[in-house]
């Protein structure tokens, strides 16, 4: 007897091109990881002029997180291209904090959201031909717990400059995860790419088949 193997069903439309505006390696990691064929262009947008520009207007982080990805995802020049944008921002009782300049200021980071619960503005946007198309934002909460300055110092120690890469000076796909009492919210968006909501645009587009 001969076993049947069946073929896996299609999840995506061959017709639409799919491009993620971003340099994250994670990022690509979880699109990959979701089955997905994309290609990856960097946008070279500068974030800080939106930044500053929203807080003197006193805009709100979540605000902010979509105008960082759509400018992202618009700044790319892919005619009929799905084109995914994504960016975080993080606020701790009305403070935001940004990646930190170095590893002093991600020591300096790090003890200031000791023992706090901070949340992850996790924002993600898909354009077409210059228009938003879909937009969505998800906030995880984060509480890091009382460590000591040992450890403070072992982990910055051994993450060295990935520290630099993130708003939070941390990864919680790393020795990052440490830091941390409890975390309530999409793994995924404190990842940087809320992918539940981001898969359902995506049928909803018919990028992916329902």
């Amino acid at each position: 007897m001969t076993d049947l193997v069946l073929k896996p069903t299609p999840i995506q439309d061959s017709r639409h091109k799919l491009v993620l505006a971003s340099g994250s390696a994670i990022r690509r990691t979880l699109l990959e990881n979701a089955g997905l064929t994309f290609s990856v262009l960097t946008s070279s947008v500068d974030e800080a002029p939106l930044k500053q520009a929203g807080w003197a207007e006193g805009a709100t982080p979540q605000t902010v997180a979509l105008r960082l990805a759509e400018a992202k995802a618009l700044s790319l020049s892919c005619p009929d291209a799905f084109i995914i944008g994504a960016d975080q921002m993080l606020s701790c009782h009305g403070s935001w904090y940004d990646k930190p300049a170095d590893l002093p200021a991600a020591r300096t980071q790090l003890l200031s959201l000791k023992g706090q619960t901070h949340t992850l503005h996790t924002a993600v946007v898909v354009c077409r031909n210059g228009q938003v198309l879909w937009q969505h934002v998800s906030e995880p909460q984060l509480t890091m717990r009382s460590f000591s300055d040992a450890f403070l110092d072992a982990y910055l120690a051994a993450e060295g400059e990935e520290c630099l890469y993130s708003v939070g000076a941390y990864r919680i796909e790393g020795p990052g995860l440490h830091l941390f009492a409890r975390m309530e919210g999409d793994q995924t968006a404190i990842l940087g790419l809320p992918l539940l909501p981001l898969l359902e645009g995506l049928r909803e587009m018919g990028v992916l088949f329902s």
